[in-house]
């Protein structure tokens, strides 16, 4: 299990340096999010959002979570996609342990990914934008396992959704609306008191929602509190519910890959591409 855990945690590392050695790649992968929070953060973060929050500090909290969710549920199944398409995941059947070295692999350069977006976003925001940062130790450390288990909760959820798409094309076109409805219903973008209840009720089951609750929790005062619903910050619940999503999703993940693996030709990704 070590040895395992070892080659995938080296893998991703050597994936992610790869990555970032690859200037156009490391540029696209910096820019995309953080570009457009900075722009919309110059334009109106100013303006307050309420309980003496800028709209800045609000949107920084909904950015981070939009980039963990997008990293881990969007980008990652198309990873995997492609990796099938190409026969890589094929290849895996040949090599001892070559599923749980993928997988974890392939989280850690994910975790990475999210890690440096987050960093990236929150330093230009607070250097350009007026972000205000967790205020207290117990803020930052809020923020850590908010951030680390929200990414955790999506990323092998990702990995499942990649392995069950045959191609890139197929994940984008499945995963796109239903993504977007979900970021949209899950008080990252909107305050959640906007929608109806039985809307909030439907969030509340997804590791989404918890996450940016608890990065709430992490960045606005404590009377940011009473516009959550059940009007409390409950991080224990938040804690629970991702944590439920990450072990359901590093079960299911290898699963679905070994699954993938065993049913998977030669012959039938050469029908794939006709």
């Amino acid at each position: 299990m070590n040895g395992t855990l070892s080659l995938g945690v080296r893998r991703g590392l050597i994936e992610q340096g790869t990555l970032l050695r690859d200037r156009k790649e490391a540029i696209g992968q910096l820019v995309g999010g953080v570009g457009v929070f900075l722009l919309l953060a110059l334009w109106m973060g100013g303006n307050p959002a309420g309980g003496g929050v800028s709209m800045a500090t609000f949107m920084a909290v909904g950015f981070t979570a939009f980039i963990v969710f997008s990293t881990g549920v969007n980008s990652l199944p198309l990873l995997i996609a492609a990796d099938r398409e190409e026969g890589a995941l094929l290849r895996l059947r040949a090599l001892p342990r070559g599923i749980p070295v993928y997988v974890t692999g392939r989280a850690v350069s994910v975790l990475c990914q999210i890690l440096l977006q987050v960093a990236v976003m929150l330093l230009a925001g607070v250097l350009v934008a007026g972000v205000r940062p967790p205020a207290s130790p117990q803020a930052w450390l809020t923020f850590g396992w908010a951030l680390v288990l929200g990414a955790l909760s999506v990323v092998p959820i990702g990995a499942a959704l990649g392995a069950m798409m045959s191609n890139p094309k197929s994940a984008a076109l499945v995963l796109g609306l239903p993504s977007m409805v979900l970021m949209l219903i899950s008080g990252v973008m909107i305050p959640v008191r906007m929608l109806p209840e039985v809307v909030g009720r439907i969030a509340q089951v997804f590791p989404l929602y918890w996450e940016g609750h608890a990065l709430r929790a992490a960045f606005l005062p404590q009377s940011a509190a009473a516009a959550e619903l059940g009007g409390t910050w409950q991080l224990g619940t938040a804690a629970t519910v991702m944590g439920v999503w990450t072990i359901a999703g590093m079960v299911l993940a290898p699963w679905l890959l070994r699954k993938v693996t065993r049913e998977e030709s030669g012959t039938r990704q050469a029908e794939r591409r006709i």
